[in-house]
C-alpha cells in the first residue's frame, strides 16, 4: 500500500517538477537579458530598449514567485498571480515615465547597437517561450507566465522594427512610440492577470477552458 501511494505521488508531483526545470531556465535567461538590454539601453539612449529591459526583470520576479508557489494551493498560484499583475502594472507605468524622458531629451538612439541586442533578446525570449508553451494550461501560474514570455517576443520584434525606422528617419519618434506600446502591452497584460486572479481568489477556483480561451483572445 505505501509503495503504491508513493507511486501515486511521484505520479501527482511529476508535471510541477517538469514545470519548475522550466521555470528555472526561464528565470535564468530573463535575469541575463536585463543586464544585457540595460545596459545597452542607457548607453544608446533607446526607450524601447530600456522598456523591454525592464520587462525581462518583471518576468524574472515574475518566474521566481511562480516557482514558489509551484506546490501550493489554488489560492496560493492566484495571489501569486495577483502579485505578478501588480508588478506588469507598476512597470507599464515606469515605462511610460522613462518615455516621456526620452521625449523631452529628443535625441535618436543608436539603431544599430539597438537592432543587434533586441534580436539577441529575440532568441532568447523566443527560446523561453517555446519552453514554456506546453504548459500555458495547465494552470493559472503557468498562464501567466506564458503571457509574460509572449509579451517579451512581441516587445523585441517592436524594439528591432523602431531600429530599422530610427535609421531610415534619424528621429526618436519611431523608438519613443515602440516604447509607448510596449508600455501599454504591460498594461493591458496586467488587467487580464488581475481580473483572472481576483476571480480565483474569489471563488477558489481558476475559470473554466473556455474563459481562459478567451482571456487569451483578449490578450492577442
Amino acid at each position: 500500500m505505501s509503495a503504491c501511494c508513493d507511486k501515486t505521488s511521484e505520479a501527482l508531483r511529476h508535471p510541477r517538477t517538469r514545470q519548475r526545470g522550466v521555470l528555472i531556465a526561464v528565470l535564468w535567461i530573463n535575469v541575463v537579458m536585463f543586464f544585457v538590454e540595460l545596459g545597452a539601453g542607457l548607453y544608446t539612449g533607446s526607450a524601447a530598449l530600456t522598456a523591454d529591459a525592464l520587462d525581462n526583470l518583471g518576468d524574472a520576479f515574475v518566474y521566481g514567485i511562480s516557482l514558489y508557489v509551484l506546490y501550493r494551493s489554488i489560492r496560493w498560484r492566484a495571489g501569486a498571480a495577483l502579485v505578478k499583475g501588480l508588478i506588469q502594472l507598476a512597470f507599464g507605468i515606469g515605462v511610460l515615465i522613462y518615455v516621456g524622458h526620452r521625449i523631452s531629451v529628443g535625441i535618436a538612439p543608436v539603431s544599430w547597437m539597438m537592432v543587434s541586442v533586441a534580436s539577441v533578446a529575440l532568441i532568447a525570449n523566443l527560446t523561453c517561450f517555446l519552453l514554456l508553451m506546453r504548459h500555458r494550461r495547465d494552470d493559472i501560474n503557468m498562464r501567466s507566465v506564458w503571457l509574460c514570455s509572449r509579451n517579451d517576443v512581441i516587445g523585441n520584434i517592436g524594439v528591432i522594427v523602431a531600429a530599422g525606422f530610427v535609421h531610415l528617419t534619424a528621429s526618436h519618434w519611431p523608438d519613443v512610440i515602440v516604447g509607448a506600446l510596449i508600455a501599454a502591452v504591460f498594461l493591458k497584460t496586467a488587467a487580464n492577470v488581475l481580473r483572472e486572479s481576483i476571480y480565483a481568489l474569489r471563488h477558489g477556483e481558476e475559470r473554466t477552458s473556455g474563459d481562459t480561451s478567451r482571456l487569451e483572445q483578449r490578450c492577442d
